[in-house]
């Protein structure tokens, strides 16, 4: 009787969700193609991350989370999986925690650190304190994910939107779109589909 409650809980907030999402804006931020500026985030060792860090890689999935979101939290899972695969392949998952913290305590530094340990996450899970790294991106939903190639010295964005079609429940996914996206790229192969609408909470700005 709960999960059937849980399940329908969460079936509420995915329509809210689509709802809300329709009558959102589009960001201003990257596009497919465009070029991303260098940044930093703080990891959860409060050392810094930034696109140097990944300059012997092939590229870099940077994913906009947050703790509060149960949307986040339902594809940890899925992004440890995506990042086992992919990460030896040259595409490593790099998480960013954006949300106001002052809105959502569980956001915090401190709780970004306990949730990575907690969880075992083997990708940096990191901080935009600032969230001026959303802000340049145009992230508007956690999670939200950006697929960037190493092309020429530049990251370049090449996949953004959403990680698949179904984030209640990962069995039940018919659309793979950051696997395939990643599979294209990891193959020689063009992406079909380059960018799809994030489902998810909406980003808490300052």
């Amino acid at each position: 009787m709960k999960k059937n409650l849980g399940l329908a809980l969460f079936a509420c907030m995915f329509i809210a969700s689509l709802a809300i999402q329709a009558q959102t804006p589009a960001a201003k931020g990257y596009a497919v193609g465009d070029a991303v500026a260098e940044f930093q985030v703080r990891n959860i060792d409060n050392q810094f991350v930034n696109l140097t860090n990944y300059t012997n890689q092939k590229g870099v999935v940077v994913v906009f989370m947050a703790n509060h979101c149960p949307f986040s939290k339902a594809y940890e899972d899925r992004l440890m999986a995506i990042h086992n695969k992919f990460a030896t392949q040259g595409y490593p998952v790099l998480a960013v925690q954006t949300s106001d913290v002052t809105i959502y305590p569980e956001d915090a530094y401190e709780v970004v650190q306990s949730r990575s340990r907690d969880r075992g996450f083997p990708f940096p899970y990191t901080i935009d304190e600032s969230q001026s790294v959303a802000r340049a991106f145009g992230a508007i939903r956690t999670p939200q994910v950006f697929v960037l190639t190493r092309t020429g010295g530049k990251f370049v964005v090449q996949y953004m939107g959403a990680i698949d079609d179904n984030p209640q429940d990962a069995a039940g996914v018919q659309k793979h779109y950051l696997d395939d996206a990643l599979v294209s790229l990891t193959t020689g192969r063009a992406i079909l589909t380059s960018t799809t609408r994030p489902i998810g909470c909406a980003v808490k700005w300052k």
